[in-house]
């Protein structure tokens, strides 16, 4: 199932509206690497509030997501993560590490204001 990738300002916004395979998941993280240089994009948001499962291999492909897009000069954040899901990923020693987390994607969107901000104000 494809995943929309909307461009919002200098952000690309990914909403996964129902589980992915593992093929799906390499083919959002490889469109919105790539997507981050056609678009010149600053931050990648990725919207999982529809998830209510968070596998390992989920949770590898999102941290690989973030590195690379970094790599590539953009931030990156996940929102959405549900309560469950939280409780779930460290009761299996799931972790996100290194890739920021907010609540919803207004927040989001704030934490990457003010990280694109910081990075244009060192230059």
């Amino acid at each position: 199932m494809p995943v929309p990738i909307l461009k919002q300002r200098d952000y690309l916004i990914a909403t996964i509206q129902a589980a992915l395979t593992d093929d799906d998941l390499k083919k959002l993280r490889d469109a919105l690497v790539a997507q981050v240089g056609e678009f010149r994009s600053r931050g990648v948001i990725v919207d999982v509030t529809t998830l209510d499962v968070m596998d390992s291999f989920a949770a590898r492909t999102l941290r690989d997501l973030s590195h690379m897009s970094r790599l590539r000069g953009a931030e990156t954040v996940i929102v959405g993560i549900q309560p469950e899901v939280a409780f779930a990923m460290v009761q299996l020693g799931l972790t996100l590490e290194g890739v920021p987390a907010a609540l919803d994607l207004e927040e989001g969107l704030a934490y990457l204001d003010r990280k694109t901000k910081r990075k244009t104000a060192a230059k």
